[in-house]
């Protein structure tokens, strides 16, 4: 195919001088810094330079970066900057410089060819904007009003929003179905490498954490991610018909499991039972595959390690000669659920306070679960706004999978939305939607889903351009329940 050079469309010699005068500059500040620097920090200096040229001429490249280093990327504690509600406090993560290395990449090729956009139009634009907009007013009013700092703020709607941008990232570059089935492939590499990482950390004992995450892990936070990946394994090998993919997937599944169990993460229990539970949905024998599923969850209630029976008994009988714990429906609860739900009856006389736009992000004691944290902070607008994003996400995701062309899309598809079904369960108990190491995987994958409608079987990535006139969209049409796809 011979492509015609539109007039006036292509880079002019100062576009196409762009690139060699910021290797210059990052060259000379590099050669300036040199001295001053630890050989750590040099060798970290040069790697984010190398990335960025990496990244700037191959943005398949940095996809895969950005995947990859989700979960094997370390993550450390830098300290707190003063809010009421940062918990550990402070956390940086090598990908959060990637994605930072991958947005000046971006803005860069932008400059060298206009007809590159910043934001390709999908449905999900809008309503994200809208949150996003919602925490921006809430956290400004906090401030003003002296109930947030807004250093402190600023850098965590940075950083909630920071996982969106993979989503942006993701729809202006991915074109064929070729890049789908390899970032299929290297989100299930990725975990099976975190999974055994997790396996590895068994024998000694405790609750066991994602890799790299220092000394304080967050057992709930790797169950979560776990439970996620379980969900896209199991869609994937409903539809796939090749029968070693079939049991490649199963046996992911299952290695997955091991240690998605001794997180001990109760959430990421309950996720996995509603995501099975709307998995049975998807099936046309709902009656069979329901009591299969039963027969499932009673083998891993018998066959689960200590850890998690541990963990599930403690619930029930911690707190049963107790008298300062809670009490629900005639049960006392432990402690830690205890303290969850003092916090969840605080926030629901707190939120009166401030009802429509709340006290601003971070603006509020350290809160453990999602959709009471998003009230408290950004108020009924806030959750409004939150709410609308997510039946908008579920709504655009069933569209595309009723309309999916292959199996890999419909198991692909199928897997994110009931893996997505787990993850509003496991918000109830944590943070879910702002936390790096789910987020990222999560609307990385949804930005898949969302551009399959436009996937062509050329080669590699093409390099955009054939699709990146300014005016393309996701498209113009409207699915069957109302969603545009």
């Amino acid at each position: 195919m011979v492509r015609r050079r539109v007039p006036g469309v292509g880079p002019n010699p100062l576009q196409m001088a762009l690139p060699l005068v910021m290797l210059l500059g990052l060259c000379l500040a590099f050669g300036w810094l040199l001295p001053h620097l630890s050989p750590t920090k040099a060798l970290a200096f040069l790697s984010a330079i190398i990335m960025f040229m990496v990244c700037l001429f191959s943005t398949q490249a940095a996809l895969y970066i950005i995947i990859f280093s989700m979960l094997l990327g370390p993550e450390f504690v830098v300290g707190s900057t003063g809010g009421a509600s940062l918990g550990r406090g402070v956390t940086l993560r090598v990908n959060d410089f990637v994605l930072v290395v991958v947005a000046f990449s971006w803005l860069a090729k932008m400059a060298m060819n206009k007809r590159l956009g910043l934001f390709l139009h999908t449905p999900l634009n809008g309503p994200i904007a809208a949150y996003t907009l919602a925490c921006v007013v809430s956290s400004g009013i906090g401030a003003v009003m002296g109930r947030v700092d807004l250093k402190t703020s600023f850098f965590y709607v940075v950083k909630y929003f920071e996982y969106m941008f993979v989503y942006f990232m993701v729809v202006n570059h991915l074109r064929s179905r070729r890049q789908l089935r390899g970032f299929v492939l290297a989100f299930i590499a990725t975990c099976v490498i975190a999974a055994i990482v997790g396996v590895l950390q068994i024998p000694g004992g405790g609750r066991i954490t994602a890799p790299f995450e220092g000394d304080k892990g967050e057992p709930n936070t790797f169950g979560g991610y776990l439970m996620f990946m379980i969900s896209i394994c199991g869609g994937l090998a409903w539809h796939l018909r090749d029968y070693r993919q079939r049991v490649a997937l199963v046996a992911s599944a299952g290695l997955f499991l091991v240690p998605l169990l001794y997180t001990g993460s109760r959430g990421s229990y309950l996720g996995l039972a509603v995501a099975m539970a709307v998995f049975v949905l998807f099936t046309p024998r709902r009656v069979v595959t329901g009591l299969i599923m039963s027969a499932i969850i009673s083998a891993l209630l018998l066959g689960a390690p200590e850890i998690a029976k541990r963990r599930i008994e403690h619930t029930f009988t911690q707190g049963a000669t107790r008298t300062d714990v809670e009490e629900v429906m005639g049960v006392r609860l432990d402690t830690s659920s205890s303290a969850r739900l003092r916090s969840w009856m605080q926030v629901s006389k707190d939120w009166l306070i401030h009802p429509m736009l709340g006290y601003g992000v971070t603006g509020y004691k350290f809160l453990d679960g999602q959709y009471f944290r998003i009230i408290i902070e950004t108020g009924l607008v806030g959750l409004s706004l939150f709410v609308f994003l997510m039946l908008r996400t579920a709504a655009v995701l069933r569209a595309v999978y009723r309309r999916a062309r292959d199996d890999l899309e419909r198991g692909w598809t199928m897997g994110v939305l009931i893996g997505f079904a787990g993850l509003l369960a496991h918000g109830l108990s944590a943070n879910t939607f702002i936390i790096g190491r789910i987020m990222e995987p999560f609307w990385f994958s949804v930005g898949m889903i969302v551009m399959i409608p436009r996937l062509t079987d050329a080669g590699d990535e093409g390099e955009v351009a054939s699709v990146a006139d300014g005016d393309a969209v996701v498209s113009h049409g409207e699915g069957e329940d109302g969603a545009s796809v």
